[in-house]
């Protein structure tokens, strides 16, 4: 018997959620407080659309941090491959590029969008714009609509409202003190793929937007190959992201910006510029404008020893001063917390209602991770819901 399914947040584990329970033969509403849905997809698509990691299963888990036990289900019932099969299923041809990260053809995440929701449509779902969820009242959910307020009493609800950063495309977190006022667990809001503060001194104005290119970054233990942008308010760029847990905990930014030679090789290359001063010991031992710059403001006084002089440029301390705010991040650690939830996503506190998407306390970085994880919880809310609303009554 079809039951009334509602789901709150039209972004990627919203819409998935919405998949599964029309499939299932429920008659299903996804509110949306935003005009249009999917809007952060929409911006990620600007550079792409980066949907998935093409790697081995065990590869990809391990970006999920102290959240791979609990994602490693979702995530092996829909992970890369299940996640490029889907968008071909829309019409939507992907390739891998030499990184392994996976995109549409096209470049752009409109058209799987559009068809996405055609798909959707095509089940009679239906989709109500600018409803901003307010609250429970017992069993009803409340809602803000353009023609006023608004009370439903589904059979089940998908909760999939996004983290707390992007405010501007929907995700501003406003969730947070409805579900703590109905018991439910939550960890604080911090911010994750983001930028990191840095004062620079006014040396380093003209390098603004300089990159920093053949690094090796390293924080808190983890390292990785990588690039950072130099900006007004310090450094930005993709490989930062993964560092930003450990960043945020206080751990020092280290660069090796010769990861392609050894400690001995640096040296000897330095050996050769004995006497040159410092600026052109750096531009002879191989870095370029930015890099020199960003030396020079945070190494000097260089030591004028080849042997030290390698070890700092292998190992290049950046003083910072944490991620930058909130609003400003791609995506939010922090939310709805593991034990909050039983195995099907549903909240202990609340029966017949599921959490799905960033909403939950879990983080990756960018690359694929972050929309990958989206979809799977959404789709595992989703089927999980589908299952509750479909028991018999009593």
């Amino acid at each position: 018997m079809a039951a009334e399914a509602w789901v709150i947040g039209a972004g990627p584990a919203g819409l998935m959620a919405a998949l599964e329970l029309a499939r299932a033969g429920h008659v299903v509403h996804i509110a949306e407080s935003m005009p249009s849905p999917a809007r952060k997809l929409l911006m990620a698509g600007k550079s792409g659309l980066n949907l998935t990691k093409d790697e081995p299963l065990p590869a990809f888990l391990a970006h999920y941090g102290q959240a791979q036990d609990w994602l490693t289900p979702m995530l092996a019932d829909f992970g890369p491959e299940a996640v490029k099969a889907w968008a071909e299923a829309l019409g939507q041809a992907v390739y891998t590029g030499s990184s392994g990260r996976v995109f549409p053809v096209v470049h752009k995440a409109s058209p799987l969008l559009r068809a996405w929701l055609a798909e959707l449509e095509g089940l009679a779902v239906q989709l109500h714009r600018r409803w901003r969820w307010t609250g429970f009242d017992g069993a009803q959910l409340c809602f803000s609509t353009p023609e006023g307020d608004v009370a439903v009493t589904p059979s089940v609800v998908v909760l999939a409202l996004g983290g707390a950063s992007w405010s501007r495309l929907g995700s501003d977190g406003a969730w947070a003190p409805i579900l703590a006022a109905e018991g439910v667990k939550l960890a604080p809001f911090a911010p994750s793929n983001a930028g990191l503060l840095v004062s620079w001194s006014a040396y380093m104005i003209r390098h603004f937007g300089a990159a920093l290119k053949g690094l090796r970054l390293s924080a808190g233990g983890f390292s990785l190959r990588g690039e950072a942008v130099i900006s007004a308010r310090g450094l930005e760029g993709g490989g930062l992201y993964p560092l930003t847990p450990a960043l945020r905990d206080g751990a020092v930014l280290r660069l090796d910006l010769f990861p392609d030679l050894s400690l001995e090789a640096l040296e000897a290359r330095l050996e050769r510029t004995r006497g040159d001063s410092a600026a052109n010991r750096l531009r002879k031992a191989g870095l370029d404008a930015a890099r020199q710059a960003l030396v020079m403001e945070v190494a000097r006084p260089l030591p004028g020893g080849a042997a030290a002089l390698a070890a700092v440029l292998k190992d290049l301390a950046v003083p910072h001063q944490g991620p930058r705010p909130m609003d400003e991040a791609i995506s939010t650690a922090g939310g709805v917390t593991r034990d909050a939830v039983d195995e099907g996503l549903q909240l202990r506190a609340r029966s017949g209602v599921f959490v799905a998407g960033e909403m939950l306390d879990w983080e990756a970085p960018t690359g694929g991770y972050l929309l990958t994880a989206c979809l799977a919880t959404g789709r595992h809310a989703g089927r999980a819901a589908a299952g509750y609303a479909a028991r018999p009554a009593g």
